[in-house]
């Protein structure tokens, strides 16, 4: 049978889901603190934006059992609902509290400034030999140093909130100061210690030698973001969860969900961020992940995903009202929802289309996401 024609296909989407890069250039899907550090597989704030004016109310309460990067927790408080966010990821609550928290601006500029001063003249006193092997392989001697500095004075100096601030800081210089190339942040597979030819820059590069230039900039555009998405901050509650959202006990009723769950063997997000489990000391709950990326995609992988999901759907159940909007965003190219959908008892009203112009990573090829709007029985 031959393949439908890309008008064919087009006629198909949702096109009040789909942004062109025009209508939305990646300035505003990347907007205050979305950004504060790059993240592999998040769903645009846009797209939450639609779906809370859609399904919720200001004042009710949403819940993400898989909240990433936070971007569920945050539209809906600056919308005016409460949030509630689960995910077994240390650094995923981590983001997601930094990007919620209530900031006192003025004290946190100075704060941070200050611990940028302080790391600095207590580089060369940093001894590395406690430092892990996975960190002496992929950072030259300067940055492990300046790296291990920072850390220091976040862990003694701050108080708990802007230590997390600096946490994520210190998280996203890690990620940037790694030895690698400059076109491969994504996915390095092993560290780079000589000069190469640079796709990005189109010259020879040399590797990373030194943290401190990123943690400066950091610093500077995370105190921006976070001032800037203050005014659109409401004083709705957030609260987060870290744990396995089969199995966790909500502190409030939900009115809905919304939420873009894991693929099956696809990222590993551990991994993703193992500079940051690595300099904070992060609990590693990888083998408990729902679609591990280790796990693979055989048989027995999918089944295991099917039943992971379901389980999130159903112990959301309990704390859900009847007929509870269920949002869930993912590419179902293996069409396991069905299945997941009706183990988890929920009824399936819509399923829409969705093209995604630019995919995070800046990773080649089309793609489309499903999104479908289900509710509790």
């Amino acid at each position: 049978m031959a393949g439908r024609t890309q008008e064919a296909l087009y006629a198909e989407i949702a096109l009040d889901l789909s942004w062109s890069e025009d209508e939305l250039p990646q300035v505003e899907r990347t907007k205050h603190v979305h950004a504060l550090h790059p993240y592999l597989g998040k769903f645009i704030p846009q797209l939450v934006e639609v779906f809370l004016d859609r399904y919720f109310s200001p004042g009710d309460c949403v819940y993400d059992p898989f909240v990433g990067s936070g971007t569920t927790l945050v539209e809906a408080n600056a919308y005016g609902a409460s949030a509630v966010g689960c995910d077994l990821s240390a650094f995923n609550c981590l983001l997601a509290d930094v990007k919620t928290a209530t900031h006192s601006l003025g004290s946190l500029d100075l704060a941070l400034r200050g611990a940028l001063e302080r790391s600095a003249k207590l580089v060369a006193s940093v001894d590395t030999k406690d430092a892990s092997e996975w960190l002496r392989t992929w950072y030259a001697p300067q940055a492990l140093h300046q790296l291990l500095a920072y850390r220091m004075v976040a862990a003694d100096d701050l108080s708990e909130t802007t230590a997390n601030v600096a946490r994520v800081i210190l998280s996203r210089a890690a990620r940037s100061a790694r030895l690698t190339s400059h076109f491969d942040l994504d996915f390095p597979r092993s560290p780079v210690t000589e000069s190469y030819w640079c796709f990005k820059h189109k010259r020879t590069c040399s590797p990373v030698q030194e943290a401190a230039k990123f943690l400066r900039r950091y610093t500077t555009d995370t105190v921006r973001r976070i001032r800037e998405f203050a005014p659109l901050r409401s004083k709705a509650p957030v609260s987060l969860i870290h744990g396995d959202a089969r199995f966790v006990e909500l502190p409030d009723a939900i009115d809905g969900i919304i939420t873009s769950p894991p693929y099956p063997g696809l990222i590993d997000y551990h991994e993703q961020h193992q500079y940051a489990y690595e300099l904070l000391g992060l609990a590693d709950l990888r083998q408990d992940e729902i679609g591990a990326a280790e796990a693979g995609t055989g048989r027995a992988a999918l089944q295991a995903y099917v039943e992971g999901i379901a389980a999130t759907f159903q112990n959301a159940s309990r704390f859900a009202r009847s007929g509870a909007p269920v949002v869930i965003v993912v590419n179902d190219s293996r069409s396991l929802y069905p299945d997941i959908l009706g183990r988890a008892g929920l009824v399936l009203e819509e399923r829409l289309k969705r093209h995604v112009n630019r995919r995070t990573g800046r990773r080649a090829g089309e793609f489309f996401e499903d999104v479908l709007v289900c509710r509790f029985a």
